[in-house]
C-alpha cells in the first residue's frame, strides 16, 4: 500500500501529454498509476518516475471497457492506495471528412474519450468522496470549438467539457473539483501522425501552426503538465467546472 502519499491515476500515460503529466505529478510527490492499453507500453513512464525516486505502477487497460477499468482502479488502489486524483487523458484520433467517416471510427473515438472518462470517473469517485478530497482533470482540446476533418474528435472533446461542468456541480460538496484542459497545438507523436495522414511534412505543419500562435512557439507536453499539476493540487480547491485553454493565446 501507499505510505500516505496522494495517489493519482493518469490514463494514456505511456507517452506524450499523459507521460509528461504522470512524471510531473510524481515530481509533486504523488504516487502514480500509469494506465494505457498495455502494461508494457507504460514501462518507460514508470521507469522515469521510479528512477527519479518516485512511486508508480504500470497498468494495462482499455478505458472504454467497464470491467477493465474496474480491474485497473483495483490494482492501483491495492498497490499505491486509494486514488484521489484522476487525469482522463486517454485518447485516439480517426480523422476524416464527414462523408468519408465510417461509424466504427465515430464510435471508437467517442468510446475512448467520452465513455472512458465516464467509466474512470465513476470508478474513482467513491474513493474521493470517502476522502472528502478529489481532483479530476479531463483533457479536452481546442478542436472542441470545431476543426475540419474531426467531427468525431471535436464532438467528443466538446462533450468532455459538458461532462466536466456537470461533475463539478455534482461532486463539489464532497471536496472534489473537476476541470478540463484544452490544449492547442502540442508537439507529440499524435500530431506527427496527423501530419503524416494529411500528407504534410510535420515541420511544415508546425511552422504553419506557430505562425498563428501569439506566443510564437509550439506547445510541449510539459506545458499541459504544468496546468494539470496546478488543477490537481490542494491549492486549486476553489477552481472547478472550468475549461482552461492552454494554446499560447486566445483559443476562440
Amino acid at each position: 500500500m501507499g505510505q500516505g502519499k496522494t495517489t493519482a491515476i493518469v490514463t494514456g500515460g505511456a507517452r506524450g501529454i499523459g507521460a509528461a503529466i504522470a512524471r510531473r505529478l510524481a515530481c509533486d510527490g504523488m504516487a502514480v498509476g500509469v494506465v494505457d492499453l498495455t502494461k508494457e507500453a507504460c514501462a518507460a513512464t514508470v521507469a522515469a518516475i521510479t528512477g527519479a525516486g518516485g512511486s508508480a505502477v504500470a497498468v494495462g487497460a482499455d478505458v472504454a471497457d467497464e470491467a477493465a477499468v474496474a480491474r485497473a482502479v483495483g490494482t492501483v488502489t491495492e498497490v499505491l492506495g486509494p486514488p484521489t486524483v484522476l487525469v482522463n487523458n486517454a485518447g485516439i484520433i480517426r480523422d476524416n471528412l464527414l462523408f468519408k467517416m465510417d461509424v466504427a471510427d465515430w464510435d471508437a473515438v467517442v468510446a475512448v474519450h467520452l465513455r472512458g472518462a465516464f467509466l474512470m470517473s465513476k470508478a474513482v469517485q467513491g474513493h474521493m468522496v470517502d476522502a472528502r478530497f478529489g481532483r479530476i482533470v479531463n483533457l479536452s482540446s481546442t478542436s472542441a470549438l470545431g476543426n475540419r476533418g474531426q467531427a468525431n474528435y471535436a464532438a467528443a472533446k466538446a462533450g468532455l467539457q459538458g461532462f466536466t461542468k456537470t461533475l463539478a456541480i455534482e461532486l463539489g460538496r464532497y471536496g472534489v473539483t473537476v476541470n478540463a484542459i484544452a490544449p492547442g497545438f502540442i508537439e507529440t507523436d499524435m500530431t506527427a501522425a496527423t501530419a503524416e495522414r494529411m500528407g504534410v511534412d510535420f515541420d511544415e505543419l508546425k511552422k504553419l501552426a506557430v505562425e498563428r500562435i501569439p506566443v510564437g512557439r509550439a506547445g510541449q507536453p510539459e506545458d499541459i503538465a504544468h496546468a494539470a499539476a496546478f488543477l490537481a493540487s490542494p491549492g486549486a480547491g476553489f477552481v472547478s467546472g472550468q475549461v482552461i485553454y492552454v494554446a499560447g493565446g486566445p483559443a476562440a
